[in-house]
């Protein structure tokens, strides 16, 4: 294999554990509004850190091996507008993505709390799982993530 197929391998690799970290994250949230018990939101909110630290090593590896594939590909220019676009889509997936979760790292203390006191739920913690701009903060993160592997696949005006 050339040097060229292991960095590509290796990119599409980060890019399979951004997006796929993302997904897991955002799963285990979703399974965690479904649970009454502070104690199991807990549980699955913890869970979800699996995925943010799955998310900033793919976002690490995509960032790192595609600049580097940019140097080996003849004809392609790390100015072109579609790796442009695909650097700050993945730099608003990230943004949006650190936002959005902020609201289920509020409800993770929370559900804690309440399940060291009783294990009873809360209106409080209900209100901080179904939180409708972090909803909005995460699902855009996750658009965005999409889109990037949509320009790096179809490489528009490439």
């Amino acid at each position: 294999m050339t040097r060229f197929q292991w960095l590509l391998g290796l990119h599409v690799l980060g890019a399979f554990l951004f997006v796929s970290g993302a997904v897991l994250a955002g799963l285990l949230q979703l399974t965690a509004m479904r649970r009454e018990r502070p104690s199991e939101i807990a549980l699955l909110l913890r869970l979800t850190r699996v995925g943010v630290v799955t998310v900033a090593v793919g976002a690490l590896v995509t960032l790192a091996l595609g600049i580097w594939l940019t140097d080996e590909l003849a004809g392609v220019s790390a100015s072109d507008g579609w790796i442009v676009a695909s650097l700050v889509l993945w730099a608003v997936s990230l943004a949006l993505g650190g936002v959005g979760g902020r609201a289920a790292r509020h409800a993770r203390y929370e559900a804690e709390r309440l399940a060291a006191q009783g294990d009873r739920p809360s209106p409080e913690l209900n209100r901080l799982l179904a939180d409708p701009a972090a909803f909005a903060l995460n699902y855009g993160s996750l658009a965005a993530a999409l889109a990037v592997l949509g320009l790096m696949i179809w490489k528009p005006g490439a």
